[in-house]
């Protein structure tokens, strides 16, 4: 990151497997960064104060709420969208697929957070049982459903399972 004035920077990182350097202000934050300088749109802003996890991107493979994180604590870091996760033939990831299937999804707004945050579980987890599965994306609002479809369809992507199998757990 180099000065490049009074409240401008330059900042660069690798976002989706494109490598990027723009100049910003130094405050702009990384959900700002990707949707206004990048073009990726599918980072939704939904509060502004990291409590929905609409913003939900991955930063060097952890999952990182973008609306409260500058673009310059990005520096020179791998970060991965919602964009970031189709095939390169634009194939839909397992996880998209199956929010899909399952009806995990009404309005969409909070899909991308949800995901990005579920992928990082498939990630770090592997396999979780859906209480588990609950607990950890509690940093995740979605204000149009009950939740359960969305677990369900995570939980059929943990267990290579054909989506809508998974027992009532409620």
């Amino acid at each position: 990151m180099m000065e490049s004035g009074a409240n401008e920077v330059t900042v660069e990182m690798v976002v989706n497997g494109t490598r990027h350097s723009r100049r910003v202000e130094s405050r702009m934050f990384l959900a700002q960064f990707l949707r206004e300088e990048l073009g990726l749109t599918g980072t939704h802003v939904g509060c502004d104060t990291c409590q929905c996890g609409c913003c939900t991107v991955h930063v060097n493979g952890d999952a990182v709420k973008s609306c409260t994180m500058l673009a310059v604590q990005a520096e020179q870091a791998e970060v991965r969208t919602i964009e970031g996760l189709a095939g390169p033939d634009g194939s839909l990831h397992p996880l998209q697929e199956a929010f899909s299937r399952c009806h995990g999804l009404q309005c969409g707004y909070c899909t991308p957070g949800f995901v990005m945050s579920a992928a990082e579980l498939i990630e770090k987890y592997g396999r979780l049982d859906p209480d588990e599965i609950r607990d950890l994306l509690d940093g995740n609002m979605c204000r149009c459903t009950g939740y359960h479809n969305i677990v369900m369809a995570i939980h059929s992507v943990m267990h290579g399972e054909p989506a809508g199998k998974m027992e009532e757990a409620d």
